[in-house]
């Protein structure tokens, strides 16, 4: 059977590829086409629950999928999605991303051309990227910014160790007073680090001065009054972003937030479902949509949240840390390249370990990550070489150790 002449191209297989070329779990789907050498590269990376989302793949969607026209990607992903009656969820969602990132790889392969000219061509020649500044002093923060400023990076996220505390996105991160065992739990406590956090923006306001574009991640951390006094607080340093202010459970703060300071804020990290994000869109609550790409379905999916939040004046600013595969990254940057309102993109520089697994990994240089000229998304995948990066060893297979008050609650990471 084909279609306007063409032979349809099927499914023929799909595989789940489980690395961890840096210590952090990966998951890639391929899927094999029944034409010889022709084959597409998904990431599903959810590296807290990757067992999960394999055995997702493997049990649910390979049986579902083979056989399929790959051509037809949104009647696919649709037909996947309400499957499984009750939807969302990461693990349903990266399963789904993995087969959905796939076929547009196919399909920028048959085309001849990178996936982002399906979408109607680049809207800029590269991705501005932010990287990581963190230290366990004002100091060490600083020195690591100016480090990156000096290697051409024009945006840098900065965090601070709160001493005795176990701070996200810090070298420091301590262990603490818990009432626990102080060797199996990691300690933290909302008031020194909201206190801290406007202190170390003037500081480097002073160190670094105006041109640098300075973020920071709060990573939902604290209670929402604190976080509207501290969205308050850091106003005049004019940050770039403020992110993930509150849990996805506390959004109905964002409008507290914008009646009293114009901190801009991004959001959405931690969200799955689209009731998630479309009243903070919708209502202008937010400044720039953060979401991890594969733990919202996969590419199909951003594009269509890309196209919301340019008709609500909101800018893109995806997940991009070392835990999203370079076929993920390489899915970022595609789709940043070609939206009218793209903001910025998160960056994890790439070990070499990562980038020998997988040839093509996208360059990065002059503080943006540049497209190669490789049909699909550009990226490969050396499965001989994978397999010498087994999934470490643990109790949890890649769970986050908990976080407790020194009281012994537990409390979010």
């Amino acid at each position: 059977m084909s279609t306007q002449g063409l032979p349809v191209v099927r499914i023929r297989d799909v595989q789940t590829i489980l690395t961890a070329p840096n210590g952090i779990r990966l998951v890639v789907v391929k899927v094999l086409t029944d034409q010889p050498g022709l084959y597409g590269l998904g990431c599903a990376t959810f590296t807290q629950r990757p067992l999960a989302v394999a055995a997702a793949i493997d049990e649910y969607l390979k049986p579902f999928a083979v056989g399929r026209d790959v051509s037809r990607i949104e009647d696919l992903y649709q037909a996947a999605y309400l499957s499984s009656y009750w939807r969302s969820g990461p693990v349903l969602n990266n399963a789904l991303s993995g087969l959905d990132e796939a076929l547009w790889d196919i399909k920028g392969k048959m085309a001849g051309m990178p996936v982002y000219q399906l979408l109607g061509g680049k809207c800029r020649e590269a991705v501005p990227v932010y990287v990581h500044a963190s230290g366990n002093s004002f100091d060490d923060v600083a020195e690591r910014a100016q480090a990156f400023i000096e290697q051409g990076f024009r945006y840098v996220r900065c965090q601070v160790a709160i001493e005795g505390m176990s701070t996200y996105g810090s070298h420091g991160a301590g262990r603490g007073i818990s009432a626990l065992d102080p060797a199996q739990t990691r300690t933290w406590e909302a008031s020194a680090y909201v206190r801290t956090v406007p202190k170390l923006f003037e500081y480097l306001r002073v160190k670094l001065g105006d041109d640098v574009e300075l973020l920071h991640d709060v990573h939902e951390r604290v209670p929402p009054i604190l976080g509207v006094w501290l969205a308050k607080a850091l106003e005049p340093y004019r940050l770039f972003f403020l992110e993930d202010l509150f849990a996805p459970e506390d959004i109905g703060y964002f409008s507290q937030v914008r009646q009293q300071c114009a901190t801009p804020l991004a959001m959405g990290e931690l969200f799955v479902n689209q009731a998630e994000y479309v009243p903070l869109i919708q209502q202008r609550l937010i400044d720039f949509i953060r979401v991890h790409i594969s733990d919202i379905g996969g590419f199909s999916m951003a594009r269509k949240l890309a196209a919301f939040g340019e008709f609500m004046g909101v800018r893109t600013a995806f997940h991009g840390p070392g835990d999203v595969s370079p076929v993920g990254h390489a899915a970022n940057m595609h789709l940043d390249l070609a939206v009218p309102n793209f903001g910025i993109q998160e960056l994890a520089l790439f070990a070499e370990e990562t980038r020998a697994v997988f040839p093509g990994t996208p360059e990065v240089h002059d503080g943006c990550m540049w497209p190669n000229a490789n049909a699909g998304w550009g990226v490969d995948v050396d499965e001989k070489l994978a397999a010498e990066f087994p999934f470490p060893e643990d109790r949890y297979h890649g769970a986050w150790p908990e976080v407790r008050a020194w009281d012994g609650t537990v409390i979010r990471p």
